[in-house]
């Protein structure tokens, strides 16, 4: 599930961790570490409370995939901004991230802010920020070798047909050799873990 940070609650986090038709995965856009920076995008929540929100995950869903989106090069963002924002991916340990670099729109607040920033500095924080959340990714995901996780059949992989992929309940994606056995998209398939990259898991079926 998603929701703005300013939405969520302590009372729908329970909601999921008593529901089985809900699956475990939390998408909350945090946007900025820097309360300063969530200020000025008008985003209505601090970092203390963004924090708040992760510690209710994890206590009610400890199994749960936590992934955001963060915006680099705000108009007025300082290295400090910024390093409050790497600061917020290292406590949080994000599942995945999804990065952007800020670009002006036309019409809206921010694009007749002063102290924009320079496109060579918000790609170099950009990079800055992938490293961090890519080393994030792949230690999350260690987490699950050897472990054996429920998955919905999504089809054959794109270069494979002997090779099918599938959704674990936390959205992560899972590639396994079909051997032989027949699956069926829509299907719920226990696959155990073998391998684990930044971006995908591989497994085998239950004999």
């Amino acid at each position: 599930m998603t929701s703005h940070p300013r939405d969520m609650s302590e009372e729908v986090v329970k909601v999921v961790a008593e529901s089985k038709n809900i699956c475990e995965n939390f998408h909350i856009p945090a946007q900025s570490g820097s309360n300063r920076i969530l200020k000025a995008m008008n985003r209505g929540y601090t970092r203390e409370k963004y924090l708040s929100l992760v510690d209710s995950i994890k206590k009610y869903c400890p199994e749960a995939a936590i992934t955001t989106d963060i915006i680099v090069g705000f108009p007025g963002e300082t290295e400090e901004d910024f390093q409050d924002t790497l600061s917020l991916m290292q406590e949080v340990q994000f599942d995945a991230a999804y990065t952007y670099i800020y670009s002006k729109r036309s019409g809206t607040p921010a694009a007749g802010f002063e102290n924009q920033i320079q496109l060579a500095v918000k790609k170099e924080r950009l990079n800055r920020l992938m490293e961090v959340q890519n080393e994030n990714s792949l230690a999350k995901n260690k987490l699950l070798i050897g472990k054996k996780v429920e998955v919905l059949v999504e089809g054959p992989s794109h270069s494979n047909n002997e090779i099918w992929a599938g959704r674990t309940r936390t959205n992560k994606l899972v590639l396994w050799p079909i051997m032989g056995k027949q699956y069926s998209i829509g299907q719920a398939v226990n696959i155990e873990i073998v391998s684990a990259q930044t971006w995908l898991l591989k497994g085998k079926a239950e004999s």
